[in-house]
């Protein structure tokens, strides 16, 4: 984007700006676009197909998010909305949807939550919309993984013991949060876990929590540990 910049508008956005929030030529709004920041632009044509803004002058600088990847087990429809959406209120750089052994939902409709990722932006004021991952098995994902990406790993079996973030892997730096799925994780993903270097078991406190509850909850700990929120 820049100053004099034209930015059309698809049939969505027209009808978003204009059937929906009343804009008509000559309003004011603001732009973002995940890769210039924020842009004060004026509608320059509207109509019912689509339309046409201009930029005038840059508000916000990009603001970007911590090296934070949520990867969760989808669950049903609703709830793993809320997940893409609070993830990417939150401040996540990337959002991963993860096939577990004991994962229950069904086709991953990635478009949809992406769709989720930029509403949850333009409602919470960010300039950058994490991307959302095609859905991967979890197996798979390790057996490629970059190990200097650490990963926090909930671990639903250790409700109420004393297991936070080792004061010596607590660093700055890229990390992924892991959520599993509904029936937990299974032994032998556990098993695998605890065997990777990388990988740091932690618990969210003394009881065992909904999927899209401790993906906010552990968004929240590691933010205030590690990321923009310290």
């Amino acid at each position: 984007m820049g100053a004099g910049q034209s930015v059309p508008l698809d049939k969505a956005q027209a009808h978003y700006l204009f059937a929906v929030m009343r804009q008509s030529a000559g309003a004011a709004v603001l732009l973002f676009n995940g890769r210039d920041g924020e842009w004060l632009a004026e509608v320059a044509e509207a109509g019912k197909r689509g339309g046409m803004l201009s930029c005038v002058e840059q508000t916000r600088v990009l603001q970007m998010p911590p090296d934070l990847w949520l990867m969760f087990a989808p669950i049903k429809k609703a709830r793993t909305d809320f997940i893409v959406e609070k993830a990417a209120e939150m401040g996540a750089s990337r959002i991963v949807p993860v096939m577990t052994e004991f994962t229950n939902a069904g086709r991953v409709q990635r478009d949809r939550l992406q769709a989720h990722a930029v509403e949850a932006a333009e409602q919470c004021g960010g300039t950058f919309v994490p991307e959302v991952a095609q859905a991967a098995k979890l197996s798979q994902l390790l057996n490629t993984w970059d190990p200097a990406r650490r990963i926090m790993f909930c671990d639903e079996a250790l409700a109420g013991a004393a297991a936070g973030l080792d004061p010596h892997v607590a660093e700055r730096g890229p990390w992924a949060i892991l959520i599993g799925p509904e029936g937990g994780f299974s032994q032998a993903e556990r098993a695998r876990l605890q065997r990777l270097d990388f990988a740091h078991a932690v618990t969210l406190g003394p009881r065992i929590l909904r999927a899209d509850t401790a993906a906010v909850a552990a968004m929240t700990v590691w933010q205030q540990k590690l990321g923009d929120w310290a």
